[in-house]
């Protein structure tokens, strides 16, 4: 079976690249870096004004109706070009608070605000505890992607039922979660320190998985976008950068390089693109897709950063050189809703009654 984006799709990606060229090119990250790192506000407000939020979202509730595939691809050029933007955790919160009805904070989200998703890997770091008619967050998940910007975060925590999905006002909060030095300085980090902290139950496991899968699929795909940049740049410098009188590209050593580089970077389009579409079709192979997206793509997404620094003879790592941007993204992508070993340990988990049933494990 071919799996190809459909022309509806590749319009999307070609108007999100357009969009990107201009709005995220280098010089632009490299003024945000520069400047501290953090969030473009001026590029995430044209991503809200083009609808980017609401590319999940059903027509009755303010969205375009696309699905996951299409989130998928935002993601893949968000990705591709580092992009300073809160992108990914606010349209895991839109969804999460679509699924629950939470009509109030969709709009606020669709119209700017941003969204930051906590504790979904690991919903033990966070303890809720009923107060009246509401609940109560204790813990201290993270570090959390924007969470110095965000008016919501939606939370894995754990009740007396277990793992369960809470919003909570940041705005409400009298110490907002601060900026955090980061490796990373192309996306803001910060604590989420929650101490008796106000929230509202949006549901409980099933909530919580949903946002695990999707967060996988979609961190998937924006590994995807920076790797595959990273593989171009290496290329490109093969062929520009001479020694002994011969492009680097010519030598076999170097060739070998950028071959593995396609392997691993086309096995991570078609892990991630399927995770997408498991996930958006509601499959009963989505947790499993996801799972197998996030073990491949984070571990290539590694092989892939460290041969381009190889072919690049060093000068990537450096400040000077665009691809350390790329490679610094690539180590938080790689632990954002769950490292590939935790990933592994959940994929056996869900493949070992298929295996002892004498199921195919697809």
């Amino acid at each position: 079976m071919r799996f190809d984006l459909s022309d509806d799709q590749v319009a999307l990606r070609d108007s999100a690249r357009d969009l990107l060229d201009g709005r995220s090119s280098v010089e632009r990250v490299r003024a945000v870096v520069d400047a501290g790192g953090g969030m473009d506000a001026d590029l995430w407000a044209a991503m809200v004004d083009q609808g980017w939020t609401a590319t999940e979202l059903p027509e009755a509730s303010g969205g375009l109706g696309f699905g996951a595939v299409e989130v998928a691809v935002l993601c893949e050029e968000v990705g591709r070009h580092v992009a300073p933007a809160p992108f990914l955790p606010t349209v895991l919160a839109l969804g999460a608070l679509e699924r629950a009805g939470d009509t109030a904070r969709v709009e606020a989200l669709l119209t700017g605000d941003v969204g930051c998703v906590a504790g979904i890997a690991d919903p033990t770091s966070v303890r809720a505890t009923r107060a009246g008619k509401g609940w109560r967050l204790t813990g201290r998940p993270g570090p959390v992607p924007y969470a110095p910007s965000a008016a919501v975060a939606v939370v894995g925590a754990t009740d007396d039922e277990g793992p369960a999905l809470f919003a909570v006002d940041l705005d409400s909060f009298a110490d907002r979660p601060a900026r955090e030095p980061a490796m990373d300085q192309t996306r803001e980090l910060g604590w989420l320190t929650l101490d008796a902290s106000p929230a509202e139950r949006l549901g409980g496991t099933d909530a919580v998985e949903a946002v695990l899968r999707r967060g996988a699929a979609y961190a998937s795909a924006e590994m995807l976008g920076g790797a595959a940049r990273a593989m171009e740049m290496a290329v490109d410098y093969a062929k520009e950068r001479v020694q002994f009188g011969r492009p680097i590209g010519s030598f076999q050593a170097v060739k070998h390089r950028c071959a593995d580089m396609l392997v691993d970077v086309e096995g991570m389009r078609s892990s991630a693109y399927w995770a997408a579409w498991c996930v958006g079709t509601d499959d009963p192979d989505a947790p499993v897709a996801a799972s197998t997206a996030k073990i491949w793509c984070s571990d290539a997404s590694q092989r892939v950063m460290a041969s381009a620094l190889q072919v690049h003879g060093g000068i990537g790592f450096t400040w000077e050189h665009d691809l350390h941007l790329y490679f610094k993204r690539a180590q938080l992508d790689r632990l954002s809703f769950g490292s590939a070993p935790y990933h592994r340990q959940r994929l056996a988990a869900l493949l070992r009654p298929r295996v002892a049933a004498g199921e195919g494990v697809i």
